[in-house]
């Protein structure tokens, strides 16, 4: 049975740690809703952009003169998994949801007999993933201490992805990230980002609203030549949103439930340092009165 000052000391530490989640919890709600507010901007305009250039690209799809970014490599042999979470943790199964989604895919490759290289953009994929495929990291990028993500972060993983992709290092790269629900709810999702993911026509064409034949100026290769290496920038700039949003959103649902359990052991805790305290008077008592009888 632990002394009345050991429970006193422990009360004091929980006390603190309350403190601090519930802190954690306000400053996590106040940083969800600005990025709530830009991961919700931005998927409109990502979204329109891929369907886009889906659709005009669908039409040079086996083509000659298909840009490298659309008709890839030809090859499936190496593929790049990039592992968008944190640089933070005390978010819940955030950074756990993400890597596990990206370990399961890394494994049915492997299964395959495919070639497999991991870039992680967050520390903590990179903390996880590198206790069972170290030697398949080839890089992490980091934004600790930045308090806000901007395109040309997001562009720059680009350029080094693509000049990876012109260097031959890798035939397919997806990238994994968790897509922002609600406070409470973030669903890991893997996308292919490189070459670009083809829907089927009739779903462009669903999508779109519309059958009717277009005439591009300048024509497709030079459109896609511009505009794909910016569509990538601007996915993965969607996905470091994404994230952002979710984090935060994790953050405060994890915060909130570590201060209510904190508020459950204090009340533990006090409940036994008042019966302990009110039975070591008690036995005073009995002493001072047997006492008292002897004499």
């Amino acid at each position: 049975m632990p002394s009345l000052k050991d429970l006193r000391n422990r009360i004091k530490s929980v006390q603190s740690t309350r403190k601090i989640t519930s802190a954690m919890k306000m400053v996590a709600a106040a940083k969800l809703r600005r990025a709530q507010e830009q991961a919700e901007a931005a998927r409109p305009y990502a979204e329109r952009m891929e369907r886009m250039l889906a659709s005009v690209a669908g039409r040079l799809q086996g083509a000659t003169g298909a840009p490298k970014l659309v008709s890839g490599t030809g090859k499936d042999d190496v593929h790049l998994v990039v592992v968008a979470t944190a640089d933070r943790g005390l978010c819940g199964g955030f950074n756990t949801n993400i890597v596990r989604a990206a370990r399961n895919h890394i494994r049915k490759l492997l299964a395959d007999g495919k070639t497999v290289k991991i870039l992680c953009v967050g520390r903590k994929g990179r903390d996880v993933l590198r206790r069972e495929y170290r030697d398949k990291i080839v890089d992490m990028i980091s934004f600790a201490g930045q308090k806000r993500l901007s395109f040309a972060d997001a562009n720059g993983i680009a350029v080094r992805l693509l000049e990876m992709f012109e260097a031959g290092e890798f035939d397919v790269a997806t990238i994994f990230y968790a897509r922002f629900r609600s406070a409470i709810a973030q669903i890991p999702t893997g996308q292919q980002i490189i070459p670009v993911a083809l829907p089927a026509k009739e779903e462009t064409q669903e999508a779109s609203g519309s059958q009717a034949l277009y005439e591009y100026e300048p024509d497709e290769e030079q459109i896609l030549a511009a505009l794909l290496p910016r569509n990538l920038a601007v996915q993965i700039y969607k996905t470091l949103l994404e994230n952002a949003a979710g984090e935060q959103g994790a953050r405060m649902s994890a915060m909130d439930s570590a201060t209510r359990n904190a508020g459950d052991m204090i009340n533990k805790l006090s409940l036994t340092y008042n019966r302990q305290r009110q039975a070591n008077i008690t036995k005073e008592l009995i002493e001072i009165i047997s006492g008292a009888e002897a004499l």
